[in-house]
């Protein structure tokens, strides 16, 4: 027998007992759509885990610290606590991997543009470093090197402009008084600048009066949902002068708690933090820990990541194994409809032996079924799956109560099904149906062909 006979013999003895082929076909659509469902819940969970940490930040960057990093007995000692300097900047950036590196100081300003004042978190930065650690603005522009007296606003900072002798925040949707691009603005230490004093509230006595420092916007950042959106960030070197010109301006008074910035000790210290940008997600977790080593702290997103890759692999496994239950149920049911057909057909497989058939023939036309039955079944139980998946996201996606389970955003689907796992699905269906068919081939070769004959 050449192959296409054994294909058509196979295809006809399916056909010739159409409810049954129909059956075990449908046992195998169950299966794979159960499991198949089931992982794509899974990894659904994975993609709306990492969607939810990339709207918390990137998951390339390290936050460095100086005091996470080592333990207690380890800082007992004198100079025992690391510096994170510049030499210490130096040797991140040497770090295989490493993308960029950038030193962070942070201090409070109050902003005045004419009778308008606004409180800010001013962040120092390496204003080189700030592209590759995704600043982007919806106007103006980033500030360089050669700037001088320039900051960017987070998106929310010109909202926050007020006028203290009428009233407080205009609100995030109001019309920004301010037009931060091309009003004059400065800058000052001194928080309680242009308040309004209440009655009979007297100033310190020989207080110098607050100094204002000049300062130009020339850019505002797009929306990011976290820190930058509240921030204004400056070059890093000129923060160092302002806050230095501020410590000799106020040196030799006491000072209130109503100022902000840092003085002039605080920067002979180090710097506050430190950031590190990866070029590799892969590679944040060899990187974080090679600065761990040095004695300095970190955090990254990646560390709630791996523990979040734990839990959905676990759920994958589980969800997986309830599926895969479905499968081996079809996959009896196969072994039984070709058992069956050993008997039914009986004097047929004796009559092809006594002919002269090859029983490599016999063991092929059984497995081809098998094999059929466990492809049909693949590619239905798949399409089968693609519409439970859409009906699935179509209502989690109006459901209230599924953000308790697991997070669900404008974009997020709680059943995703990437090309592998259509493919292997159906592959996957079509081994469970060769392996099936095994039992009852080897069965149909060892009949004895003068028995099989005589077989009514």
């Amino acid at each position: 027998m050449n192959l296409l006979d054994i294909i058509e013999m196979s295809f006809k003895n399916l056909w010739r007992r159409k409810t049954r082929t129909f059956l075990t076909v449908l046992g195998v659509i169950i299966g794979t759509a159960s499991i198949v469902v089931m992982v794509s819940i899974g990894i659904g969970m994975d993609e709306s885990f990492k969607k939810e940490m990339e709207n918390m930040g990137s998951l390339n960057i390290i936050e460095v610290n100086t005091y996470g990093g080592m333990d207690e007995g380890q800082m007992t000692g004198p100079n025992k606590k690391p510096v994170l300097d510049d030499k210490a900047l130096a040797t991140f950036s040497n770090i295989p991997g490493v993308e960029a590196v950038t030193p962070l100081m942070h201090t409070s300003l109050k902003f005045v543009s004419g009778k308008y004042v606004a409180y800010g978190s001013v962040i120092g930065i390496d204003v080189k470093a700030m592209e590759a650690f995704d600043f982007k603005v919806s106007e103006g522009r980033l500030p360089i090197k050669s700037d001088t007296n320039v900051v960017v606003f987070g998106s929310y900072i010109p909202q926050q402009f007020r006028n203290p002798k009428l009233s407080y925040y205009g609100g995030d949707d109001s019309k920004p008084p301010v037009d931060v691009l091309r009003d004059r603005m400065s800058m000052t230490f001194d928080m309680e600048y242009g308040e309004r004093r209440q009655p009979g509230a007297g100033g310190e006595p020989n207080k110098k009066a607050p100094k204002l420092y000049k300062v130009k916007c020339i850019g505002v950042l797009e929306q990011s949902n976290d820190e930058k959106d509240y921030s204004a960030y400056m070059d890093i070197e000129q923060l160092k002068k302002l806050i230095q010109a501020d410590s000799r301006n106020q040196r030799g008074q006491q000072n209130g708690g109503n100022r902000g910035g840092g003085g002039f000790s605080d920067i002979q210290q180090g710097y506050e933090m430190a950031k590190v940008k990866v070029k590799n997600i892969n590679d944040v977790d060899n990187v974080q820990k090679q600065i761990k080593e040095m004695g300095f702290g970190t955090y990254s997103l990646a560390d709630i990541r791996e523990s979040m890759q734990k839990t959905s692999q676990t759920v994958q496994m589980v969800l997986g194994a309830i599926g895969a239950v479905s499968l081996l149920v079809a996959s009896l049911g196969i072994t039984n409809t070709m058992v069956m057909s050993i008997y039914e057909r009986t004097r047929e497989i004796g009559v092809m032996k006594v002919l002269g058939c090859e029983l490599s023939n016999i063991r092929s036309i059984f497995l081809l079924e098998a094999g059929a039955i466990g492809f049909l079944g693949g590619v239905a139980g798949m399409g089968l799956s693609y519409g439970a998946s859409g009906i699935l996201n179509y209502f989690a996606s109006r459901s209230e109560n599924m953000g308790m389970f697991m997070p669900i955003g404008d974009g997020m689907r709680i059943s995703v099904i990437p090309p592998w796992l259509a493919l292997s699905s159906i592959v996957f269906a079509m081994v469970i149906g060769l392996v099936s068919g095994l039992y009852p081939a080897r069965r149909a070769m060892k009949l004895s062909a003068l028995e099989a004959i005589k077989t009514e």
